[in-house]
């Protein structure tokens, strides 16, 4: 009797925050579900994080997922050093996971099964030369926009075309592919200084991109036409056609529903079940969203003068203990101090009208609320999915990373937001009547092409990932891809 042949296996290379962990994991575990009996497995290379709250965050979500019963196998990687010298945040992720690439290679060498794939985070994608080396399928998992991967394809390009910083630009404008006229100050914030190490890691990614098997894209076809299409027909680095990309999204981990939990609500929750449908401005900023004494008066300013019931999840400061200062910019908040934040008689007089919430907020319970009608938010890509899921339209507030792209997308592009003018150069701030402005029109009538867009979002989000569905169809055409590649690594 001839022995079994042994499952691949996906070896997956994540970042260790959750917006990038989760996101790759939940999109391979949807690639192990499908194929019609083709089995894989998971293998997870874990990273030690270099601070140890992003280290008890990644050791909660691998308890969770090898206690889900599916086939995800956990290998942890030795320690390297931290980068002592990086002068950024990107900088100092894409080197300090640069330094895992020999154990990286190890693992991989010394696994007893095939290998269907290596997938890199995309601060991971210069690993394609390790896969090379052992022979073995590389697939870059973008857990960013479409927008996104058609700017840093293009990047390498603009690097040569562009010979002055992008905020000097001649006409004013940054033309990638498939997308509109970009302002200089719509750019991601690792690429608007030239001179900075960060900006020269992301021509690298670029340039690693290109080398990949494929790319795994957490979008759709549908949310993101324009990018997705320069992409597929060569726009993005002219003269190279690029690897197959598969928009497998919207990938979100939305769970089961909550109305029949013998538990209680949440209270947030608990509150807007006592609000009129769609009334409601819901202000949540991500997990390292929290703003200074003088922004938050401004928004407590807005809110009041606009006079719409509104949810606000607002947190304090980060400190020294929680993440301040740390060398991959997770400077995670801390439960704010409403007393010390918040004007004296704020929350009496908003009191039945508004809910301030000083610590964690279930966002995605939040979003599928009834009451919820708009959503002020810092426009992480996770978070713009889990809105459009819903259907809810935005006014995007971008702090830092991509979301600054993003939020130009949303507007310019999908038109299911509506504009908030931030003032990058003092630290993405935000005027008490531009803020008042924007809820009114997020939730007003200037704001119904950006509900009704939204609205439709919904239903292509919903219809690509059901069956025969364009995510479908892009998972079911991977599946095949990592079948078909997979191999024993050879050195």
């Amino acid at each position: 009797m001839a022995a079994a042949t042994p499952t691949p296996t996906l070896v997956l290379v994540p970042e260790w925050g959750a917006g990038h962990l989760m996101s790759m994991l939940e999109s391979c575990k949807r690639i192990l579900l499908c194929g019609g009996g083709r089995a894989f497995s998971i293998t997870l290379l874990v990273m030690r994080p270099p601070t140890a709250e992003a280290t008890s965050q990644v050791e909660e979500h691998v308890r969770r997922e090898a206690a889900s019963g599916l086939d995800i196998r956990f290998h942890r990687l030795p320690a390297v050093d931290l980068p002592s010298d990086a002068a950024g945040v990107e900088e100092f992720i894409a080197r300090y996971i640069q330094l895992h690439a020999p154990h990286v290679r190890d693992a991989v060498a010394g696994m007893s099964c095939p290998v269907a794939a290596l997938v890199l985070d995309l601060f991971a994608a210069p690993m394609v030369d390790v896969a090379r080396e052992l022979r073995v399928p590389s697939y870059v998992f973008m857990s960013s926009t479409g927008a996104m991967l058609a700017l840093m394809l293009h990047l390498p390009v603009l690097h040569h075309v562009v010979t002055v910083e992008f905020d000097e630009v001649e006409d004013g404008e940054v033309h990638v592919p498939g997308l509109p006229p970009i302002p200089p100050e719509s750019m991601p914030c690792p690429v608007v200084d030239k001179k900075s190490p960060n900006y020269t890691w992301f021509v690298r990614l670029g340039d690693s991109f290109m080398d990949a098997t494929g790319i795994i894209a957490n979008t759709a076809d549908g949310l993101e036409p324009g990018p997705l299409a320069a992409v597929a027909d060569g726009r993005a680095v002219p003269g190279r056609p690029a690897p197959p990309v598969y928009p497998v999204g919207p990938v979100l981990s939305l769970g089961s529903s909550k109305k029949d939990s013998p538990e209680p609500p949440h209270q947030c929750v608990a509150w807007l079940d006592a609000q009129p449908p769609a009334s409601v401005v819901f202000l949540c900023f991500g997990s390292m969203g929290w703003f200074e004494p003088a922004q938050v008066a401004e928004i407590t300013a807005a809110l009041e003068r606009c006079g719409h019931r509104f949810l606000w999840v607002l947190r304090g400061p980060p400190s020294s203990q929680s993440g301040a200062g740390a060398p991959d910019g997770s400077e995670h908040p801390t439960d704010a101090d409403l007393d010390e934040l918040l004007p004296e008689g704020f929350l009496r007089r908003t009191e039945g009208k508004g809910l301030v919430w000083p610590t964690w907020a279930p966002q995605k319970e939040i979003l599928a609320h009834p009451a919820v009608g708009g959503f002020v938010t810092h426009g992480g890509w996770n978070s713009v999915l889990e809105s459009l899921w819903h259907g809810i339209p935005m006014a995007p507030w971008p702090l830092y990373a991509e979301q600054h792209l993003n939020a130009f997308e949303l507007v310019a592009d999908m038109g299911v937001a509506v504009p908030l003018k931030v003032d990058r150069r003092r630290g993405n701030f935000v005027e008490a009547a531009e803020l008042e402005r924007a809820v009114r029109c997020l939730m007003g009538e200037e704001g119904r092409t950006a509900r009704e867009k939204a609205a439709g979002m919904r239903d292509v989000c919903r219809k690509a990932v059901d069956k025969g569905g364009s995510s479908d169809a892009a998972l079911q055409r991977l599946s095949e891809a990592l079948h078909h590649g997979a191999v024993a690594p050879t050195i």
